[in-house]
């Protein structure tokens, strides 16, 4: 019986190591999702996803794209990364509706193989500067030049049709559809999904680093890999509005702080949210102009505080800071998705000035209300005679005792009457009957 048991556990510890072996050496094809701006966060997504494929030695990497552009330097060190590889690495243009725009059409030649799917487009790859303008003629030229030349080594193979689209992409900013783009040969397929374009992929050649490999890609299993949070946190810092509003609420928890010293909750907000603003601004192209008029924006709305100009300085500041929002991230020339949405910059403008009004009404209130600390405070309350003889005695104030004189205008007082304070003379009231 004891032997049967052992054999039974010896043959389901085999059963259990033979699946996870074969599924060790299952081929699989990894799959990742690179939405969004090409910027550093991205590139460093892309290095991952290459590195963990190689050390995988998977069958294919495919990196589902969709792009507006962004950063060529960026952009240049993923087309290195790709040539790097020595696992295949297929860019896939999707999803449906999606674009290859600028950087993101380079990066699609760049691949080893490439596919879109169905109403996608790709091009309009002419370089602009780092704030969005076009570049100046003779530097334009320059760049454009290098780009194309970029462009030629990685298409050429694709025939004569697919280099002259892709230098019209970087001159005219040319963009053409999935079909325009397969019909002159700059990619390999239209697939609706990743399966469909695995198996197109299958025994489909490539080239790998000067060698010729056929693609199995028939019946393999597709395995995600997600951008992990920090790269998800860093690419959500790429996003112009959430960098302003990082910068808007950080400033206002900085001068709550400095307003009201001892605390530490409110520093430590602001100093966390300036920090990830300030690296949002490192990445973002901005016109580092506009920070003069947030920092005046502020300053206005200090003062109304200080010089209670009723709301005056408070208007301006509330116009400094739209201004500065604006020239800061809007700049002439900055792509419409690198923009800071207007309506959030008015209305974080006038939500920032109203709570600078109401902090101002509460400082003109206390400066004319009644007194309501120290001596003069007791001035108007009311109290009862204890012992009173010749115009002066003790009264009792609520729960203290006071030596008290009667006040000209008064009626005598004697023990147990109703008294009000009139004035107070040192540690002396000044009272008259009630």
């Amino acid at each position: 019986m004891k032997q049967l048991r052992a054999l039974l556990l010896f043959l389901t510890f085999f059963a259990l190591f033979s699946q996870v072996f074969a599924q060790s050496n299952q081929p699989v094809a990894l799959v990742m999702t690179a939405d969004g701006p090409i910027m550093p966060p991205m590139l460093e997504y892309f290095r991952r996803g290459i590195k963990i494929a190689n050390q995988r030695d998977v069958e294919v990497l495919i990196i589902q794209l969709n792009t507006p552009g962004g950063s060529v330097s960026a952009m240049s060190d993923m087309i290195a990364a790709i040539g790097e590889s020595d696992v295949p690495v297929v860019i896939y243009v999707s999803p449906a509706d999606g674009q290859a725009a600028s950087a993101g059409a380079l990066i699609t030649m760049a691949g080893h193989a490439s596919a879109m799917a169905p109403r996608t487009v790709i091009g309009a790859a002419s370089p602009i500067d780092s704030s969005g303008a076009d570049i100046e003629s003779t530097l334009q030229k320059k760049i454009k030049e290098d780009l194309k030349a970029k462009a030629r080594t990685m298409v050429e193979r694709r025939g004569k049709v697919a280099t002259q689209l892709a230098e019209a992409m970087i001159d005219d900013a040319k963009a053409v559809t999935a079909d325009e783009a397969l019909k002159a040969e700059l990619i390999d397929f239209i697939a609706t999904d990743a399966k469909d374009l695995l198996n197109k992929l299958d025994g489909f050649k490539v080239n790998i680093n000067g060698e010729a490999r056929v693609l199995h890609t028939k019946d393999i299993s597709l395995e995600p890999l997600n951008a992990s949070f920090i790269e998800q946190l860093l690419a959500m810092l790429t996003d112009p509005n959430i960098v302003f509003l990082l910068l808007a609420i950080g400033v206002q928890a900085i001068l709550i702080e400095l307003s009201s010293p001892g605390g530490w909750v409110s520093g430590f907000i602001g100093a966390v949210c300036i920090t990830l603003a300030v690296y949002g601004m490192g990445v973002l192209p901005v016109n580092w102009f506009g920070i003069i008029f947030l920092i005046i924006a502020f300053v206005l709305f200090i003062l109304d505080i200080k010089a209670a100009a009723h709301g005056a300085l408070t208007t301006a500041g509330v116009v400094s800071f739209i201004v500065g929002a604006l020239v800061l991230f809007n700049s002439p020339g900055t792509p419409q998705f690198q923009r800071v949405s207007v309506p959030l910059v008015i209305g974080a403008g006038i939500f920032i000035g109203l709570i600078f009004f109401t902090i101002m009404v509460f400082a003109l209130r206390a400066q004319h209300g009644k007194i309501q600390t120290g001596v003069e405070s007791l001035i108007g309350k009311t109290g009862t005679a204890r012992t009173f003889s010749g115009g002066a005695g003790q009264v009792q104030l609520e729960s203290e005792l006071w030596s008290a004189e009667k006040s000209p205008e008064s009626e005598s007082i004697r023990k147990g009457d109703l008294v009000e304070v009139v004035e107070v003379r040192g540690l002396r009231l000044i009272v008259k009957k009630k």
